[in-house]
């Protein structure tokens, strides 16, 4: 080994470098993976609690980044798209049995500043009656736009008809 190491000298040139070509589903600049939220209770003392019962349920590939803005605000940074399409898609989340509010942050909007109002719910209605079977009524715009339709993924079912998988 050691007359390996004799070989060695500092001011022998480098080789070429070597390009590693770069994912394009990677963080590209101005992207930005950030969500504000805040939880629905009077006061949040387990602040490592939910963080770390947060990164386990999400389970993020690149990671999650949790932050304490102060006035009961967390922000979530993320380091992948995906991960923060996964949790955006997964709402509404709890901690503690109180619901988190999330807002998809944009780069030059304040934190603390965000309105934290909206929450997306599923909601199934049963024993419907025949005339109210519209699809106007299960559907609804959502003022942001950032999350599409509300029911998009679940259209009314006319009677007689079944949803697509079901036997």
């Amino acid at each position: 080994m050691e007359n390996e190491l004799a070989h060695l000298s500092i001011n022998e040139e480098e080789e070429d470098a070597i390009l590693i070509p770069i994912d394009p589903n990677l963080e590209k600049e101005g992207e930005f993976f950030q969500l504000v939220g805040c939880f629905l209770t009077a006061s949040m003392g387990q602040f490592f609690a939910m963080k770390s019962t947060m990164a386990n349920l999400w389970h993020p590939v690149r990671g999650v980044r949790i932050r304490d803005l102060g006035e009961k605000k967390f922000l979530f940074q993320f380091f992948h798209a995906m991960d923060m399409d996964m949790v955006l898609k997964g709402s509404p989340w709890t901690f503690n049995n109180h619901l988190l509010i999330l807002y998809k942050l944009k780069v030059v909007e304040d934190p603390l500043q965000v309105p934290l109002v909206l929450s997306p719910f599923w909601v199934q209605i049963h024993d419907v009656q025949i005339g109210l079977y519209f699809e106007n009524l299960a559907t609804q715009d959502e003022t942001d736009g950032d999350r599409g339709r509300l029911g998009e993924e679940n259209k009314v079912v006319r009677m007689g008809q079944q949803k697509k998988g079901e036997n």
